[in-house]
């Protein structure tokens, strides 16, 4: 009977998880306006995931757009390309064979691993185990629960001091199902804490400045990647009058708001909220900032993919005041990252390098007197997409350092 039960209860979860078999990511070439259109039109017929760029009215022409089709959709979809003549790849064959091939070294330990995605219990564990095990270099801090009630810690790491030290501000996971990035939030706080002592920058670093880590922004959405939807993308909050569910917490903040590349409708991935700061998530992290506005002089924000370099702005064209100076550390900052692997990264503002999106974190950040604010889009450029195979989690984690060192150093010489 219990067996029985057991696999009752086993059919209920499994059912539950959405599955993604026969399920094909498109790259597609719009060279004409016709192609946009098509596209524009597609998306509106049917359901269809853009992972680049990251909705519909963001599509021009001359700009690759890759797209989830659900195995139902393949047929119309091969039709119109072929119709349309329009350029096309298939960058992933079956996404559920891609969603069941990250885990390429091997099956997960339940223990936490630095080469593996984690899920939300195991980095929470890992959280509370790395601030007690390293007390003279790191303290946590809640900074308020998230809308299904999980707890947003920050990890404070720095050599402790009787006075308040400047700082940066670093959070991973804001999307959901970018899990490379909260890899790379837990990777370099590991790296921050073992070449203490012995690297002389990061020594540095920690002894004059504290870094702010976020680890998960996003939990309840990154949970739910895990359990149910690997492919969710926003928060889990509930809007009375919509049964859509979250909100994209970077289209959220107060920073051009809902104006550019953002979405009012609930049922859109980019969708900016009811109000700037609507998703509790966001608040907590802007009170934080705001709090603690006089000490932070960088923030540096995680996602993927595209193998990018970003800065303000994305909610406008307008060039920001100190673009030069944010180009020139960039560039800097991505020749530091290739040198180890050869990977090449693109500099620049959002808007004009990939296209405007309004509500960002980032423009927020700047906006608010954070000089040195800075997005990154990790590996890689497509060919898994957020689907990145667990084996590239080092390599990526280990170039990835060494940009954000760059800029850390640079951020320590240039104290405002």
């Amino acid at each position: 009977m219990k067996v029985l039960l057991f696999f009752g209860l086993l059919a209920i979860a499994l059912a539950d998880n959405t599955r993604f078999e026969g399920e094909k990511v498109f790259r597609v070439k719009p060279v004409l306006d016709e192609h946009v259109t098509l596209i524009k039109d597609l998306a509106k017929s049917i359901e269809v995931d853009f992972w680049s760029p990251e909705n519909a009215e963001q599509v021009t022409a001359g700009t690759d757009v890759d797209i989830r089709v659900p195995a139902i959709y393949l047929d119309l979809v091969y039709t119109m390309l072929q119709q349309s003549e329009m350029e096309h790849e298939v960058l992933i064959e079956d996404v559920q064979r891609a969603v069941d091939g990250q885990a390429d070294t091997g099956p997960s330990p339940r223990a936490h691993s630095y080469t593996k995605y984690n899920t939300w219990s195991v980095i929470e564990s890992w959280i509370d185990s790395i601030a007690s095990s390293n007390a003279n270099l790191v303290s946590k801090q809640s900074i308020g629960n998230t809308y299904e009630g999980r707890t947003m810690t920050i990890l404070k790491l720095g050599k402790k001091s009787s006075s308040s030290k400047p700082a940066i501000f670093l959070d991973c996971g804001i999307h959901a199902r970018e899990w490379i990035s909260p890899a790379f939030c837990q990777w370099f706080v590991n790296e921050a804490l073992t070449t203490y002592g012995s690297d002389a920058q990061m020594t540095s670093l920690l002894d004059q400045m504290d870094v702010f880590v976020l680890p998960v922004f996003n939990v309840d959405g990154y949970h739910y990647t895990h359990t149910n939807n690997r492919m969710w993308r926003k928060t889990r909050s509930r809007k009375s009058g919509s049964s859509c569910i979250g909100a994209d917490p970077n289209r959220n903040f107060d920073a051009g708001w809902c104006t550019l590349g953002a979405s009012s409708n609930p049922c859109s991935d980019t969708y900016c909220g009811a109000t700037p700061e609507s998703e509790i998530e966001v608040k907590n992290v802007a009170n934080f900032i705001r709090k603690n506005k006089s000490i932070i002089k960088a923030y540096l924000t995680i996602h993927s993919y595209s193998q990018l370099l970003l800065f303000p702005y994305s909610y406008t064209y307008d060039l920001a005041a100190t673009h030069n100076e944010l180009m020139s550390i960039a560039e800097g900052a991505s020749s530091a990252l290739r040198s180890l692997y050869g990977t090449r990264y693109t500099s620049g503002p959002g808007a004009t390098t990939i296209y405007p999106a309004a509500g960002g974190s980032d423009d927020w950040a700047y906006d608010l007197g954070v000089k040195y604010s800075f997005t990154f889009e990790l590996r890689d450029t497509g060919r898994y997409g957020f689907l990145l195979p667990e084996s590239q989690i080092k390599p990526t984690c280990e170039e990835t350092m060494l940009a954000v060192k760059y800029i850390a150093a640079y951020v320590q010489k240039n104290l405002y």
